[in-house]
């Protein structure tokens, strides 16, 4: 609910109920109704709101829960959180359909596993493939820079 996410938001990053308030124009015990739930922000308030967070005002309303942990607060703008998913005995898993619908996969599409020390991560293959491109396009192009001309030798 939204009065969880003002908590939430507002402890994460740093901000005490008046520098809130202030920020977007209302006293504190205006604000501190919206974190009670006993009255809601309007719908400019909850935009001024959405960009001190860096998340939409989408995000801003709805809770996220995740199993195992709970509720989650709202990923920044542009950052996705579908919940959790359990790898079967055959290694197989289930992507959530709003990350399917998001990235346009179906059956057959192309995945390329990365990971670091923290965990792996899913790539659509083609924008990974795109990206190595444009790496090795550069890399060449740095390369024929540093290589002396036959005419200076």
């Amino acid at each position: 609910m939204l009065k969880d996410n003002l908590v939430m938001l507002r402890r994460i990053h740093g901000f005490s109920q008046e520098e809130i308030a202030e920020k977007i124009g209302i006293s504190r015990q205006a604000y501190g109704k919206w974190e009670k739930g006993t009255t809601i922000p309007d719908i400019e308030k909850c935009s001024q709101l959405a960009k001190i967070y860096g998340i939409t005002i989408d995000d801003l309303i709805k809770t996220t829960t995740v199993e195992g942990v709970g509720t989650v607060p709202p990923a920044p703008e542009g950052k996705f959180l579908w919940g959790s998913v359990t790898i079967n005995d055959r290694g197989q898993l289930v992507i959530p359909k709003d990350a399917r619908d998001k990235y346009d996969l179906t059956g057959g599409s192309r995945l390329i596993v990365l990971g670091d020390e923290t965990g792996i991560v899913l790539l659509p293959a083609e924008t990974f493939e795109a990206n190595m491109r444009k790496l090795l396009e550069m890399a060449s192009m740095r390369d024929t820079e540093d290589t002396p001309d036959a005419d200076r030798l």
